[in-house]
């Protein structure tokens, strides 16, 4: 089996796992825990802003972001690959069925398995100006 996270360069890997996931999570209508199976490791543990979400917590965070998330893009400014760890900084700019457009910047560190699933990340994130697409701002 080839590893995904040598398949391309880190910086494609993480706009298309963001993409691919956030994708099937809005237009999808599978099972949202069996959805998670194929993006995430049954001990994932990932940290945004010192709140702790486990596998349960990421579930159910799911539900709320089908409902809601009307449009979404992942601009990936930098992504650094050491072994099976991924540091990148990214914007996720969305909208939701209620509100303005929104940009948030992310500062990721994660670690994935040989198969492409994330296994840990501890992310900072702050509430950015949203850009014109293409832009890295």
């Amino acid at each position: 089996m080839v590893n995904p996270l040598r398949a391309q360069p880190p910086g494609q890997f993480i706009a298309d796992f963001l993409t691919n996931f956030t994708n099937a999570v809005v237009h999808g209508s599978e099972d949202p825990s069996d959805l998670m199976s194929r993006y995430y490791t049954r001990d994932v543990v990932q940290v945004a802003d010192g709140v702790r979400l486990d596998w349960d917590r990421l579930v159910a965070h799911l539900r709320p972001v089908r409902r809601n998330l009307r449009a979404f893009r992942f601009d990936v400014h930098e992504a650094f690959l050491d072994g099976d760890r991924i540091a990148a900084r990214f914007t996720i700019h969305a909208r939701m069925r209620k509100g303005e457009p929104m940009a948030t910047r992310v500062h990721m560190f994660a670690e994935f398995t040989r198969d492409g699933r994330l296994r840990r990340a501890e992310q900072l994130t702050r509430s950015v100006a949203p850009t014109a697409p293409g832009a890295d701002g």
